[in-house]
């Protein structure tokens, strides 16, 4: 399930959000990064903020090594 981080600049001072939903589908438009699900968009950051986001995938295991 993909995760999104969101990472604000210090002097902003807000919180950064960790989003777990996999419904959510993330695109970038006309300066915006945009969270939407199927009822439509959840969360929009404009590109001026300086928000930084980050996709965060579920770590998967390792297969085990043959020696």
């Amino acid at each position: 399930m993909p995760r999104y981080l969101i990472v604000h600049p210090r002097d902003q001072k807000r919180d950064d959000v960790l989003i777990e939903d996999p419904s959510l589908s993330l695109r970038f438009e006309a300066g915006w990064a945009i969270l939407s699900d199927a009822g439509g968009v959840c969360l929009a950051i404009p590109s001026g903020q300086g928000a930084s986001i980050q996709r965060v995938d579920e770590e998967q295991e390792l297969a085990p090594q043959e020696e």
